[in-house]
Parts: C-alpha cells; sequence; structure tokens
C-alpha cells in the first residue's frame, strides 16, 4: 500500500480480495486453512541489551528471486556498531514498495535491527496488484530469509557475523500485515520469534496459529475503509499467544500510521520499537514502557502479553 497517495484506499479492495480468495477452492502453493491449537511457551529470554543511542543506518541491496518469482530486497541496516543485530522482515502492502515504509523502517534500523524488506514481483507498484497473489509471499518472505540469514556466514560479507540468526521477526502493512499472519498460520516459518500486523487482518490465510509461541503486536485505525478495524480485531483475538493490540480511534489504513508529521507516527513508531526491543533483545524494560509510552485519548492499548 503506498501511504504516500491520497487514493490510498483504492490500492486494496478488501471485496475484491476476499472474492479472489473465496473463489479459489485453495490458495495457490498452500494446504487448506483450519484452526488448530499452538503451543504455547514463555515470553523472550534475556538477551543482551538493546542500544540505547540511535545508531547510524545505511541501505543494501540484494536481488534474489525465488524461482520465476524476482524479489529485490532493500535493507536497512546499523553501520559502525558492534552486533550482531536481531532480523526483522517487512512486508509492503498491495500497490506498494520498501520506499514508502523508508521513515519507520530507518527508525528500526537505527534502533538496533537489520530491517529486510522485499519487493514482491505481483503486488508491488507497477505489477498490476494482484491481490490474490498476496497467498504466495509467506514462502516468498521466508525464502528472502534464507538467503539473507545464510550471509552472515559468508565470509567477506559486510553482513558476516553481524546477523543475530537467533532472533528474528516478522512484520507488514494492509497485504503485507496478511502476508505477516500466514507466516505464522498457513505458512508458519519457525525461525520467527514475533510478529507486528500494521493495518492487516487474517484474509485467506487463516487463523490456524502454530508452533512455539511467538508474541504479537497488531496496530490498527479504527477509522480504516480498506481494512477494517473489525477484520484486524477478529484476527488478533484468535492469537493464542502473548500479545497486545494498539488501536488508533482517529487512524485511518494508512495515513495516520505510517506518516511522520501526526500524532498516531510516534505512537506508532515508539510501541512497535519497544515491542521489537522486548521480543528480540529481551529487554525487560521495553516491556514497561510499552503502556507507558501511549497517552490517553489519542490511542488504546490492549496489553495481553
Amino acid at each position: 500500500m503506498r501511504v504516500s497517495r491520497p487514493a490510498v484506499a483504492g490500492l486494496l479492495s478488501v471485496g475484491l480480495f476476499t472474492g479472489l480468495v473465496t473463489g479459489c477452492g485453495t490458495a495457490p502453493d498452500r494446504a487448506p486453512v483450519f484452526d488448530a491449537p499452538a503451543s504455547v511457551e514463555p515470553t523472550p529470554t534475556p538477551g543482551r541489551p538493546a542500544p540505547t543511542e540511535r545508531l547510524d543506518v545505511d541501505t543494501r541491496t540484494l536481488d534474489l528471486a525465488r524461482g520465476d518469482r524476482p524479489l529485490p530486497v532493500s535493507v536497512w541496516y546499523p553501520v559502525d556498531s558492534d552486533g550482531p543485530f536481531p532480523v526483522v522482515l517487512f512486508s509492503h502492502g498491495l500497490g506498494g514498495e520498501p520506499a514508502d515504509y523508508r521513515a519507520v523502517l530507518t527508525e528500526w534500523a537505527a534502533a538496533g535491527f537489520v530491517v529486510a524488506a522485499p519487493t514482491y514481483p505481483f503486488t508491488s507498484e507497477g505489477s498490476g496488484g494482484n491481490a490474490l497473489d498476496v497467498l504466495n509471499q509467506p514462502a516468498d518472505a521466508s525464502y528472502v530469509l534464507d538467503e539473507l540469514l545464510a550471509l552472515d556466514e559468508l565470509d567477506g560479507d559486510e553482513f558476516a557475523g553481524r546477523l543475530d540468526v537467533e532472533r528474528v521477526a516478522a512484520a507488514g502493512h494492509s497485504a503485507g500485515g496478511i502476508t505477516t499472519v500466514g507466516m505464522f498460520t498457513v505458512a508458519r516459518d519457525e525461525r520467527l520469534d514475533a510478529g507486528v500486523v500494521l493495518a492487516g487482518s487474517a484474509i485467506g490465510v487463516g487463523t490456524a496459529f502454530s508452533g512455539a509461541a511467538a508474541p504479537q503486536l497488531f496496530i490498527h485505525g479504527e477509522l480504516d475503509e480498506v481494512v477494517s478495524y473489525a477484520s484486524g480485531k477478529a484476527a488478533y483475538d484468535r492469537v493464542p499467544w502473548p500479545k497486545a493490540m494498539l488501536s488508533l480511534p482517529d487512524g485511518d489504513h494508512g495515513q495516520s500510521l505510517l506518516r511522520p508529521g501526526n500524532a498516531a507516527y510516534d505512537i506508532v513508531l515508539d510501541t512497535s520499537t519497544e515491542f521489537l526491543r522486548w521480543t528480540l533483545y529481551g529487554d525487560p524494560g521495553a516491556r514497561d514502557r510499552l503502556a507507558a509510552d501511549v497517552p490517553a485519548g489519542v490511542a488504546v492499548f490492549d496489553d495481553q502479553l
């Protein structure tokens, strides 16, 4: 979803996506969706301290492809700092691209994370926006993680020894939020320790959360006219693990969530960053700051972590 365009609601039609999904017997390259119990384990174990100062950030592009599916990856990462750094896989929305989210992704990297954002072949800007192909994207995202994490052991690569391959999260906005949910349901990637779902839902990927417990943070505007707040809340309600939902009473689908210069942006950025610090670094101070960073009257934080 390109959050920078005024016609944001026209880029992702939930009705169209729902029709495409329900019009097919099964999702491409996916097993049938069903609900199954998920194991519940303790919350994140303590790790090394998260950086306390903002780190300098650089970018890199990885030229990847999964078969005939090109997947160029934009990576934001800390420079001139000791690692290893936890990894966050970020998925863009329908008709979007990673650069649309550079403000948030840069700040996550500056907080001590390597953030990798693939450009999906059939849902990105200029691709035609095939909503049904979202169902193939969890597998794309896992492939990107395969290739990225392998660089930690590649002699001579700038990421060698700098990636914490044992601490990995997935995040995404809109259709990318659906992709993220899919990585915990129909295409469970067991490497994932946490998820951040921005204005997303479980449309097409179901709520069969499985595997080891992975805390989830849902963020959704209550005035979202593209992916309804109710559909996001329904997915959140089915998460069987530690979870939290940041609800923005005046928030829309993307403009107020992800663009600097509005009241919601700082709340979304601060809450998501502290959540990642807690889940991937095991920083108990970040856990304590989650609720404290949510101002009354602007957002509501349902804390089940």
